[in-house]
């Protein structure tokens, strides 16, 4: 039986199942983000010490994602304060090999150094650039052999246009069995942010990105045990699997 055959069977639970399919039990979830957003709540937690700016359940599925897949890469676009770097890296780390590529527009020198510090920087590389860049994906690209297991994950500038443009350069490089996370396509569920001011909103988001970008790519879905089990998820529908 593999990973995902136990899984599945699983969340055959009937608890479980009853759970997936509350509606109520989704609503309040998604309440849970838009009113603990007003307290910037994601900023909450650290992993190394460093800032991860994630929701614990989405540290969860993404702990679960590299258990099943091994990836040999993880790419990140958009580092932020380098947590979820060092997250990737400490699982690399226990699996034994496997390197992380962080692609940022800006890495402040006080960001790097602490990145570089923490014991599990000889598997990050940072790379300072557009994640939508062709020249900067030309560049990683090369670097990694045909055949390697890819985790992707897309947590940069959240609007629209340019996250479909992330997914259409990228989503070529992985292999069937990997997966894509869009970071933060509950956007579309939040209200007009007063006190965080952003060029992406409802309508303008990761969320409507991923729905474009399923219509015309068959390779991907975001129909898994990972997406439907996202409630109080920074990520809803945001976890791609490639089925071919």
């Amino acid at each position: 039986m593999n990973y995902q055959e136990l899984i599945q069977g699983h969340l055959k639970n009937q608890e479980i199942q009853r759970a997936l399919a509350d509606p109520e039990l989704l609503r309040k979830g998604r309440d849970f983000l838009i009113h603990s957003d007003r307290y910037t709540y994601g900023y909450y937690w650290t992993w190394m010490g460093l800032p991860i700016i994630q929701m614990p359940e989405d540290i969860a599925l993404t702990q679960e994602i590299m258990w099943e897949t091994k990836p040999d890469f993880v790419i990140e676009a958009g580092i932020a304060w380098g947590g979820s770097l060092a997250l990737y890296a400490a699982f690399q780390e226990l699996q034994g090999f496997g390197q992380v590529i962080g692609i940022d527009v800006t890495i402040p020198p006080h960001n790097r150094d602490a990145i570089m510090s923490t014991p599990v920087s000889h598997r990050i590389s940072l790379v300072e650039g557009s994640s939508s860049d062709p020249e900067i994906f030309k560049s990683i690209s090369s670097q990694i052999p045909t055949g390697s297991n890819i985790l992707l994950v897309l947590d940069s500038n959240h609007t629209h246009e340019h996250v479909l443009e992330e997914l259409k350069l990228w989503s070529p490089l992985l292999q069937k069995g990997n997966y894509i996370i869009v970071s933060d396509t509950v956007v579309e569920f939040i209200p007009e942010q007063q006190h965080r001011v952003r060029p992406w909103g409802h309508g303008n988001n990761p969320m409507t990105a991923v729905n474009e970008f399923l219509k015309s790519n068959n390779r991907f879905s975001n129909k898994n045990n990972y997406s439907d089990r996202a409630f109080a998820s920074f990520n809803p529908s945001g976890y791609l699997f490639c089925e071919k």
